[in-house]
């Protein structure tokens, strides 16, 4: 059985494929197996600011709790 891919859907950045906000629980699990701590905090700062171009009306502080917070 093939593995679902839990990628972002731009301009919502709503996962493709369960449909919640994206880093979405498995892309999370995924993203922390596949990158070191520091690496996955440069890589999510990178998505949270393609994040904020995409949804300028979102709190910055809301796109921290959502891409950032977790990494920690």
């Amino acid at each position: 059985m093939t593995e679902v891919e839990h990628l972002p859907a731009r301009p919502s950045w709503d996962c493709r494929a369960c449909g919640d906000p994206w880093p979405c629980e498995p892309a999370r699990a995924r993203l922390t197996r596949e990158h070191g701590q520091v690496k996955l905090a440069v890589l999510m700062w990178d998505f949270l600011e393609e994040a904020a171009r995409d949804m300028p009306h979102t709190p910055a502080s809301d796109l921290f709790e959502r891409f950032l917070r977790w990494t920690q």
